[in-house]
């Protein structure tokens, strides 16, 4: 834990006090968005402090040009930023001709926020005295609506203390926009046209290169005795990329002034380009008509049905309740599975750092929560934009790799299917990420039974994955055995190493589900079998070959320890654990140089216990627990996605106390800033992972034989915990305490479920 300012609180994230020293963080913490877009808690008025101003609109990328002093021939060609967007939400303040700037305030006091997650809106309240001493207290709430998914709305309320006051509200749009993690300090947006209407205005913004066309957009309405006035603008001023308004009210002393702002954004993706302003004047014709109030009541609304299915229940501990509450929120705000272009980026709507739109996080850790928590269609679609850039990933293999005959390398990272990711080790070494695409096909028929996929498109993944695997290992003479060279596992602590466990039992197992597809689907889809076969051109000998290569794997294996190695010359390493390393040295990878660290023994994230995560039937308990006991003392988790896997491995084994600290770990991970890097942006894929530590981990769900298991454990430190889980149409609840565990499922349906090995029949 290296923050500790967050108030416990089962429903919302609390901050009290004004510390500028965390200002950045809390930008992460309570940024809000509604899928279709998002923000950085930015103050609306103007802040010369430091400041990290964010503002998202899903799908908008640009594809800046990669920058190093040298070329490798297939380097990917650009990274892609998750653009900064035109500011919508800003509103400066000038009060008796002084502008409002908590940086140069003469004092703050009482300065609280809150992002209330059951109902989806964040409020920021203070008093404040200006350097011409006038006192003023504050109150903002902001929200982005979840049903009409352009529309954002913002109430800021003004109120003098300490004498009457002219208070003039300035909301403005800003497309001058750049990010800040900028290659080349180029700018990505260029400004197309300016126009306003009265209390409205318009900047039509296009960005270069990828030429998305954006019409930000505001309405703003002035509210004097908590009535709208027909108050107007007493000047509009235009800049280059910026548009202005001034407003003027008289407020006597004590007397609340407000103004309402809705904004946000239509898109070319969504609307013809010509219409974008037309568009945008309908959303704030629904938007005014509705008004603020209703339009959050229709937000608390919205929300109370997406807790319905996905909420998790904790009795006793507020830090955890809060905490698995916030990554649930937090996923949600991000994707909602509406639109079936976008996908899960790592920091979603809250920061720039890593850029792209889909890592391997997506069909590793996220699509478990949304199999779970929505309709199964929602994951499908997860699925089946890997599948719409599946001539993508044969490119990438070809033109980067040399390989042939539709072997497919999907990219670390991407936007439109493209590798844009910008570091070597990473982009065409940390190949594994083809495994949890297929793994995710796999798990996505085990939870739902829908087997249509697989024929109608997830075969042709397959094989394209299973081609490269193929390609991909070496027979290596020495060994008598297939052997796959220079690849960096999970553990990103390690490149270009020999023989990634975990690489290598991945691509074996790939192999092998797909010759399975193959053979299952020849005999029950014939005709999608024929149509396949003659797109792929696939044959016998061709699938021999595979299943030469997967049955001849070879896997590092350590006789003296009884574990298989990481990788080759593991243990060639000075084996010194975590325990042992001085905590001034924490975290390494913000102290150490990267030969220091690839130099140790020390593991960022699961590695070999990902393969034993993933593939946890193909092993003993007796396994898991030598390798959990040899790999656990060298793993710093300085990766987001490993504390979850260790606390489910932890629980599995028994081991609660151990299993609730890495919960804690991973559902406050952002909230604590374990890894003193929040101000940059929250760890979205990993928060599906602190949801399957309690689903997977102390509720011990499997699906085994089509059938829904769970072994409950609960840790000491909670007086019970409740989750649903909607299985193949069926809602079914659990509810775990020390005395027992009670199932349930909604509506007229019935399920068998099997709780610590007895089978129950579960209905109404």
């Amino acid at each position: 834990m290296n923050q500790d300012y967050i108030v416990p609180n089962n429903w919302s994230i609390i901050e009290e006090g004004f510390e500028a020293d965390r200002v950045k963080s809390s930008e992460s913490l309570f940024s809000i968005g509604n899928g279709a877009m998002g923000q950085r808690a930015n103050f609306e008025e103007h802040y010369s402090g430091d400041t990290f101003q964010g503002s998202y609109i899903a799908g908008v990328y640009y594809p800046d040009k990669t920058k190093v002093g040298w070329w490798k021939n297939g380097y990917p060609e650009y990274f892609a930023k998750v653009l900064n967007a035109p500011n919508w939400i800003g509103i400066n303040i000038e009060v008796n001709g002084e502008n409002l700037d908590l940086a140069t305030c003469k004092s703050v006091s009482n300065f609280r926020r809150e992002l209330n997650m059951k109902e989806g809106w964040y409020q920021r309240s203070f008093q404040a005295v200006l350097q011409n001493d006038v006192a003023i207290s504050i109150d903002v709430t902001r929200f982005l609506s979840l049903d009409i998914d352009e529309l954002g709305a913002i109430k800021y309320q003004v109120t003098p203390i300490n004498t009457d006051a002219k208070v003039v509200f300035k909301p403005y749009l800003d497309a001058g926009i750049e990010n800040e993690d900028t290659n080349w300090e180029e700018k990505f947006w260029e400004t197309l046209e300016i126009k306003n209407e009265e209390n409205s205005a318009f900047i039509v913004a296009r960005t270069l290169k990828t030429k998305f066309t954006v019409a930000t957009y505001m309405q703003n309405q002035i509210i004097v005795n908590n009535e709208i006035t027909d108050v107007k603008p007493v000047e509009v001023t235009k800049e280059a990329s910026k548009i202005m308004f001034s407003y003027e009210v008289a407020a006597t002393q004590g007397q609340t002034v407000s103004i309402q702002k809705f904004g946000g954004y239509t898109i070319s993706t969504n609307h013809k380009e010509e219409y974008l302003i037309s568009s945008a004047k309908k959303v704030l014709l629904q938007a005014t008509t509705l008004g603020f109030n209703t339009l959050l009541e229709n937000q608390k609304q919205a929300w109370a049905k997406i807790w319905e299915m996905s909420d998790i229940t904790i009795e006793g501990d507020t830090k955890a309740q809060q905490g698995i509450r916030f990554n649930i929120f937090q996923l949600n705000q991000t994707y909602l599975g509406k639109d079936s272009r976008l996908n899960i980026g790592p920091k979603g709507f809250t920061g720039e750092k890593y850029g792209g739109s889909t890592y391997w996080d997506t069909e590793a850790y996220c699509i478990p929560f949304y199999m779970a928590t929505k309709d199964q269609n929602v994951a499908r679609s997860l699925l089946e934009y890997r599948y719409n850039q599946l001539d993508k990933a044969i490119e990438n293999a070809q033109n980067n790799l040399g390989f042939k005959n539709g072997a497919a390398l999907y990219p670390m990272v991407t936007m439109n299917g493209e590798e844009c990711h910008n570091e070597w080790e990473i982009t065409f070494e940390e190949i594994h990420r083809n495994g949890a695409i297929a793994f995710a096909i796999y798990n996505y028929y085990r939870f739902t039974g829908d087997y249509s996929y697989i024929p109608e498109k997830g075969l042709e993944v397959l094989i394209g994955i299973a081609r490269f695997w193929h390609q991909r290992a070496t027979f290596s003479t020495n060994k008598n055995q297939f052997v796959i060279l220079g690849v960096t596992g999970p553990n990103e602590y390690e490149n270009n190493v020999n023989n990634n466990w975990y690489t290598n039992y991945i691509a074996k197992w790939c192999i092998n589900y797909t010759y399975a597809q193959i053979e299952k689907v020849k005999s029950e889809y014939t005709s999608d079998f024929d149509r396949i076969m003659s797109k792929v051109n696939l044959n016998d000998t061709e699938l021999q070959s595979w299943k030469n290569t997967a049955d001849n794997m070879y896997f590092p294996f350590s006789e003296e320890h009884g574990v298989f190695l990481q990788q080759d010359g593991f243990l060639d390493k000075e084996l010194v654990k975590v325990s042992d390393l001085d905590k001034s040295q924490r975290p390494i990878n913000q102290k150490w140089s990267w030969d220091r660290i690839l130099r140790s023994p020390y593991i960022k994230q699961a590695d070999t216990l990902q393969g034993f995560y993933f593939f946890e039937d193909d092993f003993t308990k007796e396994q898991l627990e030598r390798h959990f006991d040899f790999y656990e003392p060298f793993t710093v988790h300085e990766s987001s996605l490993s504390p979850c896997v260790h606390s489910i491995q932890a629980a599995a084994l028994g081991r609660m106390e151990q299993a609730y600290t890495f919960y804690l770990r991973t559902s406050r991970l952002d909230l604590d800033d374990y890894n003193k890097e929040v101000h940059e942006g929250l760890h979205i894929t990993s928060m599906a992972g602190t949801w399957m530590s309690i689903v997977e981990g102390f509720g011990g769900m499997r699906v085994k034989n089509n059938q829904l298991h769970f072994e409950p454990r609960i840790p000491e430190q909670w007086k019970g915990y409740s989750f649903k889980v909607n299985f193949r149409n069926a809602i079914v609840k659990i509810e775990v305490n020390h005395q027992e565990t009670k199932v349930s499922v909604e509506g007229n349906q019935e399920v068998e479920v099997i709780i610590n090995g007895a089978s129950q029949l579960v209905k109404n």
